[in-house]
Formats: structure tokens, sequence, C-alpha cells
């Protein structure tokens, strides 16, 4: 696995389940769907967006409680309940103006291929789904929802100095 130039990163862009939560969802009576996050991946989030990263979150998934997790992260850029990927991408790189070769992705299953395929680093989580894991660039020694994200984002910014 040879990983690409880490110096030109500018935006991260994640799942939530499977990346930014283990992928065990815990069924309420409520019928809302739990998740867990990991604070050291909020810490690496808020930490890149201070210094000016971009995040940006794209999950086929809509629950309330997920989205304002990632706001109390300083986290904007959020698209739930995400039908088609591949047309969220597009559309954001082309409104701000960014190139893919600026963007790592960081994905745990097959909705995810395709927009990891545009990425300069195509990343995901230690356990994720075989397939993913043959077509990523970078394999965090971390499963999903236990620090891949924070990983991730270290990595890059240690590159760039910005840690």
């Amino acid at each position: 696995m040879t990983l690409p130039d880490l110096t030109a990163i500018r935006a991260f862009i994640f799942d939530v389940d499977g990346v930014l939560t283990d992928g065990t969802l815990l069924a309420l009576n409520s019928g809302e769907q739990a998740r867990t996050f990991h604070i050291r991946d909020g810490y690496a989030i808020r930490h890149a967006v201070a210094k000016g990263y971009r995040i940006i979150v794209i999950s086929g998934r809509e629950e309330e409680g997920v989205r304002r997790r990632l706001e109390s992260l300083d986290v904007h850029d959020i698209y739930l309940g995400a039908a088609d990927k591949m047309k969220i991408f597009n559309n954001y790189i082309n409104l701000h103006r960014l190139d893919p070769v600026h963007i790592a992705y960081m994905g745990d299953d097959m909705p995810d291929v395709e927009v990891m395929r545009r990425c300069a680093v195509a990343a995901c989580p230690s356990d994720a789904a075989s397939d993913v894991r043959a077509i990523s660039n970078y394999v965090a020694t971390l499963p999903g929802g236990r620090g891949a994200v924070r990983e991730l984002i270290e990595i890059v910014m240690k590159a760039q100095g910005t840690w």
C-alpha cells in the first residue's frame, strides 16, 4: 500500500456508521437508533476544523442525534440520508471548487467505494469490508468508532506540520 502525498490534503470526508461509530445500533423503545462515538475522534475533528481543514460527513442514514453530535464538533457540512453519495460528493466539490486531489475519504462499506476511488486518499478503518480494504491506500490500525478517524486526521496533519 503506497500512501499518496498527504501534504496536499485540505478536506476530510467521513461516513458515519462503521467509521465514526463502530457500526453498532441500539434499537431503543422510542424507535431511535442510538450510536456511540469515540471522544478522541471528536478531539481530532475539532482540532482539524480549528486549523482550517474542511470536514464533510456523508451518511446514508438520517438520525438527528448524529447531526447534533457533529454540530457539537463544529462540523457544518453534514449530509445525512444520502441515497447517492457520489451525487452529493460531485455537488459539494463543484460548489466549493475543491479538487479531489485535496480530499481524504474514509469509508467502510460498498456505498463508499465509488467516492473513495475519486479522492487522493481512500482510507478505511481496520475492520472495514474486505472490498473496501482492497481499494484503500490507507487502512487504519484501529477499527471504526475506536479512533480510526483520529488516526487519519493525525497522520495527515503531522505530515503537514499542523498537528
